[in-house]
C-alpha cells in the first residue's frame, strides 16, 4: 500500500475506465442533456390523452423508451465522472445537473402512471389487440398497474416526483461529507511509521497483522466519525423521514413495506431471514470463539475482526494476477462468459486503483447502449480479488440482460442484484481452496469464505435490523438522535458478536459511515442473495452444463418476472427458509473444515 494517494491525473491510463465510450466529447453530453428535456416536453403534451387510442399510447411509450436511452447515458456518464474525483468541481457540476435533469423529466412525465391506472383492463386488452407493438411495453404497464392501490392522482404524483431531489439530499450530503470533505489523520504503526487514513484505506489497515496499527486506525477512524455524530444523525433522520413521508403518501403501513413492494417481494422474505439468522446465532458466536483462539489474544476487540485468523500468513495479489485467477475460477461458466470478461479487462471497463477524492468502495454500473463499468479501489489484498470478481458478476448480469432485453425490461430488481456477483465469489472460493499451494494458504482461503459469511449473512442482516428498528422508532414518534442510534447499533453488535467479543464503545458509531443506510432497505438482499448464490454455485460445480444454461437464462431475464420467480429459473426458491438454512449449514461445515485445516499448522 502506498503511503500517499496519487492525484487523479497521476493514475496510469490503463488503470482508469474509458468513459469516452459513452461520450468522446462532452459537448455531446450537453446535447443529450437538452435532448432529454425536449423528449420529456413531448411526452408532457400527451397528458390527458393516453386512453384516447392504442396509437396514442404507443407513441407515448416510444418517447419514454427514447428518454430512457438518453437519460441512461447522461446520468451514467456524469455520476461516474463525479465518482472518480469527488473533489473535482467540474464533474460535480455535471453530476448535479444530471440529477436535476432526472428529477425534472420525472416531474414532466409523472402523469403517465396515474393515467394508465385509469384505463380499464378491457380497454387495455383491446389496445394490445389493435396495436400489437404495444406488447413491447406490456411488462412495464402490468408493473405500474400492480401498484394501483398505491398510486395517486396526476397532480400528487407530480408533486412527489418534484420532491425527489429534496429526498435525495441526505444521501448526497452524506456522500460529499464522507468522500470529499471528511479528512482523516495519519496514524503510526508499531514501527513508528505514519500511515495516511482514508475511507478506502480503513479496511486494509484493519486487515493488517500489526495490531497496534489496527487499534490506532480503529480509534482514529471512528473517533473522527464521532466528532460529527449529530450531523450524521441529522442526515440519517432526514433519509428516514423522507421514506416515511412517501410511504404514508402511498398508503403503505410502513416504509419497509413500501420498499419491498417496489421490488415485488413479500416482507416475509426478510422476516424469514431474521428468523433463520437468530436461530443460527450460535454459529456466529462459534466463529468469534475460533477467531479469538487462532489469533491467540486474551481479549478479542472489534479491531480484530478483519485480520486473517492465521496471523503468520498473508497473501498479496497483484491486479494482473487477480485477472488470471478470475478467468480460471469462472471457467465453469463457459467460454462465451470468459470472452466478455476478457473484453472488460482489455477495453478499460474498470477504474482500478484509489486516488485522491475517489469514491470509496466498489460498484458496477451499466450504460445500456455502451457496456457495463466497474469502480474499484484495488489494494492487492485477497479481499480485493474477491471484490473484482464480485463486481464482474454484476457487470455480467447487466451485460446478459442488456443483450437479451429492451432497455424497458433489462433493469433487474435490487432483490436479485447481488446473486450473480456472489455466485462469482463462491466459484472463486472453491477454485482457490482446491488449488491452494499449502495448508496455510488453504486455511487462509477458508478464512476468507468464513469472513464472507460473517460479513454478508450476519453483518448485513444486523444492518437490516438496525434499519428496520430505527425506521420503526421514527414511525412511532421516537426521535432519531445520535445517542439513540448509537444505543441501537451497539446493542445489536453485542447480540450478533456474542460474549467472546469486546464490543468497543467506538463501534457504536459505525452506523455513521454505512452508505447503504441511504439505499432504502437494500442490505437484507445481500444476505438472501448470498444464500441463493451458494446454492447456484453448488449446482454449477456439481451438475455442469444444464445448471449453467439455467443460470444464464436467469442472467438474461432482466425484470421480466418477479424476483422470486426469476430465481426459481436458476433452481432456488427464496419464498421459503430453505436456502437461508442451507447456506448457514454450509457456514457450519466451513467452520468444521477450518478447525481441521489448522490442526497441523
Amino acid at each position: 500500500m502506498q503511503n500517499k494517494l496519487p492525484k487523479r491525473e497521476e493514475v496510469a491510463k490503463e488503470l482508469t475506465w474509458r468513459l469516452e465510450d459513452i461520450y468522446d466529447d462532452e459537448s455531446k453530453w450537453e446535447s443529450d442533456l437538452v435532448k432529454a428535456g425536449e423528449i420529456a416536453d413531448k411526452m408532457a403534451a400527451y397528458q390527458g390523452k393516453l386512453s384516447e387510442s392504442p396509437k396514442t399510447l404507443l407513441e407515448l411509450f416510444r418517447l419514454h423508451e427514447e428518454l430512457e436511452h438518453t437519460m441512461d447515458k447522461v446520468y451514467g456518464y456524469a455520476h461516474m465522472r463525479g465518482d472518480q474525483d469527488t473533489g473535482n468541481a467540474t464533474y460535480q457540476n455535471l453530476s448535479q445537473r444530471a440529477m436535476s435533469a432526472y428529477v425534472g423529466t420525472s416531474e414532466k412525465t409523472a402523469f403517465v402512471s396515474p393515467e394508465i391506472l385509469q384505463i380499464s383492463d378491457e380497454v387495455l386488452e383491446d389496445f394490445y389487440a389493435k396495436e400489437p407493438e404495444l406488447t413491447r411495453y406490456k411488462r412495464m404497464i402490468t408493473e405500474i398497474r400492480r401498484l394501483k392501490d398505491h398510486m395517486l392522482d396526476s397532480a400528487t404524483e407530480q408533486l412527489l416526483a418534484s420532491a425527489g431531489e429534496v429526498q435525495g439530499a441526505s444521501q448526497k450530503a452524506f456522500g460529499m461529507l464522507v468522500n470529499a470533505d471528511l479528512k482523516f489523520p495519519s496514524v503510526k504503526d508499531s514501527n513508528g511509521e505514519e500511515v495516511q487514513l482514508s475511507n478506502g484505506r480503513f479496511v486494509p489497515t484493519q486487515m493488517s497483522k500489526d495490531r497496534e496499527l489496527r487499534k490506532a486506525s480503529f480509534e482514529a477512524f471512528y473517533g473522527r466519525f464521532q466528532e460529527f455524530k449529530n450531523t450524521w444523525a441529522a442526515l440519517y433522520d432526514g433519509e428516514v423521514k423522507g421514506r416515511i413521508f412517501e410511504s404514508k403518501a402511498r398508503k403503505y403501513a410502513s416504509a419497509f413495506e413500501a420498499a419491498v413492494d417496489a421490488n415485488n417481494v413479500s416482507p416475509e422474505v426478510c422476516d424469514n431471514l431474521f428468523s433463520s439468522i437468530h436461530d443460527n446465532m450460535d454459529k456466529m458466536h462459534r466463529y468469534v470463539s475460533l477467531r479469538k483462539k487462532l489469533l491467540g489474544v486474551d481479549e478479542l476487540h472489534m479491531y480484530d475482526v478483519y485480520v486473517g485468523m492465521l496471523p503468520e500468513f498473508d497473501m498479496s495479489v497483484s491486479y494482473e494476477e487477480a485477472k488470471e485467477l478470475s478467468l480460471k475460477a469462472l471457467a465453469p461458466l463457459g467460454e462465451d462468459y470468459l470472452e466478455i470478461v476478457k473484453t472488460a479487462y482489455d477495453n478499460r471497463w474498470i477504474d482500478v486503483v484509489e486516488n485522491e477524492g475517489k469514491r470509496g468502495g466498489a460498484y458496477s454500473d451499466g450504460v445500456y447502449d455502451v457496456h457495463p463499468y466497474m469502480l474499484l479501489n484495488y489494494n492487492e489484498t485477497l479481499n480485493d480479488v474477491f471484490t473484482l470478481v464480485h463486481e464482474m458478476g454484476h457487470s455480467m448480469h447487466t451485460w446478459y440482460s442488456t443483450k437479451n432485453q429492451t432497455i424497458i425490461d433489462a433493469g433487474y430488481k435490487i432483490f436479485v442484484a447481488e446473486v450473480a456477483s456472489t455466485t462469482n465469489e463462491v466459484l472463486l472460493y472453491h477454485y482457490m481452496k482446491d488449488h491452494a499451494k499449502s495448508k496455510e494458504e488453504k486455511a487462509f482461503i477458508i478464512n476468507h469464505f468464513l469472513e464472507s459469511f460473517k460479513s454478508t449473512m450476519f453483518r448485513q442482516t444486523m444492518f437490516e435490523e438496525f434499519e428496520r428498528k430505527t425506521c420503526e422508532m421514527a414511525e412511532e414518534g421516537t426521535p432519531l438522535t445520535a445517542e439513540t442510534l448509537y444505543d441501537v447499533y451497539l446493542n445489536l453488535n453485542k447480540q450478533y458478536f456474542g460474549e467472546e467479543m469486546i464490543s468497543d464503545e467506538l463501534i457504536g458509531w459505525e452506523w455513521c459511515r454505512i452508505p447503504h443506510f441511504y439505499y432504502n432497505f437494500y442490505v437484507y438482499q445481500y444476505a438472501t442473495s448470498f444464500a441463493a448464490a451458494v446454492a447456484i454455485a453448488d449446482r454449477i460445480l456439481k451438475e455442469g452444463a444444464p445448471a449453467v444454461e439455467q443460470y444464464k437464462k436467469f442472467l438474461s431475464s432482466g425484470c421480466t418476472q418477479d424476483p422470486v420467480s426469476l430465481l426459481r429459473i436458476a433452481g432456488v426458491d427464496l419464498a421459503t427458509k430453505a436456502p437461508i438454512d442451507s447456506a448457514l449449514a454450509v457456514f457450519g461445515e466451513a467452520l468444521d473444515e477450518m478447525e481441521e485445516a489448522v490442526k497441523d499448522i
